[in-house]
């Protein structure tokens, strides 16, 4: 079973910058895709960035083009989510997810593994 274990999040003003970070359990870069997701209230959960560990690929969600950044720490097996520029509507509950067999989705339903969550609030 692998755990995710999110932390970083936290209350800021717009244009501020946040770095998130997710311990993985059992790390390896071969055959698996990692991701965030965030989650506003009355919101469906929607993709923010994915990274294929083996090559560094990354995609990002249009609305977070140019501001969010996901890396990878093989040696610390740590994915992070560095978020600069934020907006208001980027508050949300963040999540890291764990894709088994690499990025072939970007849907929620894709992911087989996801950690607690951490707070990010941006406020005007």
């Amino acid at each position: 079973q692998v755990r995710l274990v999110e932390s970083g999040g936290a209350s800021v003003q717009a244009g501020g910058s946040l770095r998130l970070s997710c311990a993985v359990s059992e790390y390896t870069t071969n055959f698996r895709c990692m991701g965030w997701f965030r989650q506003a209230p009355g919101k469906e959960r929607e993709g923010v960035a994915h990274i294929w560990p083996a090559g560094g690929n990354t995609i990002y969600a249009d609305s977070v083009k140019g501001r969010f950044t996901i890396s990878q720490d093989n040696a610390k097996k740590t994915v992070y989510l560095q978020m600069n520029s934020l907006k208001p509507e980027d508050t949300a509950m963040y999540y890291c997810a764990d894709q088994i067999g690499g990025c072939w989705g970007r849907s929620a339903s894709d992911y087989n593994y996801w950690g607690q969550g951490t707070q990010v609030t941006v406020s005007s």
